[in-house]
C-alpha cells in the first residue's frame, strides 16, 4: 500500500467511523448489565452488554462486508454446524406441544436463547474480522485494558468501602452505579462495572488475566512506556491481582490461582547462567513447580487474610474445623454442601437428566427450564431454599432457572450432536492458539501463550456460567482466531514497529 493510499485511508470518514466503533465495542466491554436497554435486544434478562451498542454499527460497517469479501478462517466452518443443529434441535422442541412455564411459552424462550447466541456469534465474528495488521492485534489489546483501566478505578472505589464501611461513601457510587448496571452494588464485595462479584471476578480472571500474564512471561509489551522491567502489562497485572480478592469470588479466585500457576510453571521463560550452561529439563520443571507452589502459598496466604472482611467467604476454611462426624467421603462431600453448592449440583443433575431423557438432539435451545421440575432429582429440596423459590416462585419474582453450567446446558438443550459439534469449534480455537505457541515468531509465541492460558480459563469457567450473551468467551476465542489467521496469512505490516520485549 503506497503512503498515499495510506493518508486516504486515515482521512476517510468511514474508516474513521469503523475505528471509532472498535475502540467503544472494546472499552465498554466490562458493563455487562447495562441498564438503559431495549426489550427487543435483550432488556428482560440479566446479561446485557453495553458493547451491543457499538457492535450494531461494527456489524454493518465492517463483519458483514468481510464475510463476504475476506477469506474467512477455517473455525467459521466449524461453527457452523453447531448453529444448523441448534435450530434442527429448538424446532423439533416447538413439535412437542411443551406448556409454558411462568407464563413464558416456548416459542418466547426459544427466540431469546438464539438471540444471544446471534449476540455472541456476532462479537466472535466482529472480533475475527476486524483486525487485519499485527497492530491491529496491538490496538485491540490496548482498547480493552483501556476499558479495564475505568473497571479497575471504579472497583478501587468500592474497595474503599469494603475495606472501611462509609455509609455516605456508598450511598454515592450505589446512586452512580445505577445509570452503569441494574443491580445494587453489595456492601462487603466489589462489583466493578457488572452485575455482581461473580461476573467481575470472571472478567478479570478469564477476559484480562491470559494477556497480561503473557505479556510478563514473554516480556512482549504493546506500549511503548517501560521503566526497567516494568510496563503498563506489569501495573495492570499487579492492580487486577490485588482487587480480584476484595470480589470474594470463588471460581474467580480459583481461576486466578490455576492461571498464575501454568504460567509460572509452563510459560516463564528461561534464563541461562553466565557460563552459558543450561539447566536439565526435569532440573527446570522441578525448580518452577516449587517456584510456583510458594508463590500459590503465598496469595492463598494474602486471600486468607483477605476473607476475615467476609463471613461467607470465610466459609472455606471454617468448615476444616469441625471434626467428621461420618466417613471422610462424607465429611468432604458435606464440605460442598456446606459452601452452598447443594443447589448447584441439583441444577446440573437435573440438566444431566434432561440430556439422558434426549441424548441426540437435546430438548432445544432455552427449553432446560420447562423440564426443570420433572427432571430434578430424587432428594429432599427443605435444605436449599434456592431451588424451592425456583420450583415455587414468589409473585412477580418469576425468573426462569439455568442450569449454570455451560457444558451440561450443551448436552441437555443440543443434545450429543450440538455439544459434539461445539466441542469441534473449540478444539479448532485451541489449534490456533498451539499453531502461534509454535510458530517461529517471538510475538507469535506471545499469542499462543495467551491464547493457552484463555482456553484453559475457559475449560474451567464453564463450569459456572451458561449464556451465550457474556462477552468473555466470544472476544478470547476471536483474538486468538484473529492472531493465528493474521500470522498465518503473513498478513504483518512490515512497517509497524514490533511489540516491545521486556
Amino acid at each position: 500500500m503506497s503512503l498515499e493510499n495510506i493518508r486516504l485511508k486515515a482521512h476517510n470518514p468511514l474508516s474513521l467511523a469503523e475505528k471509532v466503533l472498535w475502540a467503544l465495542f472494546l472499552v465498554s466491554l466490562p458493563i455487562t448489565s447495562f441498564p438503559f436497554f431495549p426489550r427487543e435486544i435483550g432488556g428482560g434478562t440479566l446479561v446485557r452488554p453495553l458493547a451491543v451498542y457499538p457492535l450494531l454499527g461494527l456489524l454493518i460497517l465492517v463483519t458483514l462486508p468481510r464475510l463476504i469479501q475476506k477469506p474467512l478462517p477455517k473455525t467459521f466452518l466449524v461453527f457452523l454446524p453447531f448453529i444448523l443443529l441448534s435450530l434442527g434441535s429448538a424446532l423439533l422442541a416447538s413439535t412437542q406441544g411443551i406448556e409454558p412455564s411462568q407464563g413464558i411459552s416456548v416459542w418466547e424462550r426459544t427466540v431469546r436463547a438464539f438471540t444471544t447466541l446471534g449476540l455472541g456469534s456476532a462479537i466472535y465474528f466482529t472480533v475475527v474480522l476486524f483486525p487485519q495488521t499485527r497492530e491491529d492485534l496491538h490496538s485491540a489489546l490496548r482498547w480493552l485494558y483501556g476499558g479495564f483501566v475505568l473497571a479497575l478505578f471504579w472497583g478501587s472505589l468500592q474497595a474503599i468501602y469494603v475495606l472501611h464501611f462509609s455509609p455516605k461513601w456508598f450511598d454515592l457510587l450505589s446512586k452512580a452505579q445505577a445509570y452503569i448496571s441494574i443491580r445494587r452494588l453489595f456492601i462487603n464485595r466489589v462489583s466493578g462495572l457488572t452485575y455482581e462479584p461473580n461476573w467481575f471476578a470472571d472478567q478479570i480472571s478469564f477476559l484480562l488475566l491470559p494477556w497480561l500474564l503473557a505479556s510478563v512471561m514473554s516480556g512482549i509489551s504493546v506500549f511503548k512506556w517501560r521503566w526497567h522491567r516494568i510496563t503498563v502489562e506489569w501495573v495492570l497485572l499487579v492492580w487486577a491481582l490485588a482487587l480480584l480478592p476484595l470480589t470474594f469470588s470463588r471460581a474467580g479466585l480459583f481461576l486466578m490461582l490455576v492461571l498464575i500457576f501454568l504460567s509460572v510453571v509452563f510459560f516463564r521463560r528461561h534464563r541461562q547462567k553466565p557460563s552459558g550452561e543450561k539447566k536439565s529439563f526435569f532440573k527446570g520443571l522441578i525448580t518452577r513447580l516449587l517456584f510456583g507452589l510458594g508463590l500459590i502459598s503465598v496469595l492463598v496466604g494474602l486471600i486468607f487474610v483477605a476473607s476475615s472482611k467476609n463471613a461467607f467467604f470465610g466459609r472455606l476454611w471454617d468448615y476444616w474445623q469441625r471434626k467428621p462426624s461420618e466417613g471422610y467421603l462424607a465429611y468432604i462431600g458435606g464440605y460442598f454442601e456446606y459452601l452452598g453448592f447443594g443447589a448447584r449440583f441439583t441444577y446440573w443433575e437435573a440438566a444431566y437428566n434432561t440430556y439422558q431423557s434426549h441424548p441426540i438432539l437435546g430438548v432445544g435451545l432455552g427449553n432446560y427450564a420447562f423440564y426443570f421440575n420433572e427432571m430434578l432429582p430424587d432428594r429432599p429440596l427443605a435444605s436449599m431454599p434456592e431451588v424451592l423459590r425456583v420450583v415455587v416462585p414468589e409473585e412477580g419474582r418469576n425468573r426462569l432457572v439455568t442450569s449454570k453450567n455451560f457444558y451440561l446446558r450443551l448436552l441437555a438443550e443440543t443434545g450429543l450432536l450440538g455439544t459434539a459439534t461445539f466441542a469441534a469449534f473449540v478444539v479448532a480455537v485451541l489449534g490456533c492458539a498451539l499453531y502461534l505457541w509454535f510458530f517461529l515468531l517471538p510475538e507469535a509465541a506471545y499469542w499462543g501463550m495467551a491464547g493457552l492460558l484463555g482456553m484453559a480459563a475457559f475449560f474451567i469457567v464453564a463450569f459456572s456460567f451458561d449464556s451465550f450473551a457474556i462477552p468473555n468467551m466470544w472476544v478470547v476465542f476471536g483474538l486468538i482466531t484473529s492472531a493465528a489467521h493474521i500470522f498465518s496469512h503473513g498478513e504483518t505490516d512490515k512497517k509497524v514497529e514490533l511489540p516491545h520485549r521486556v
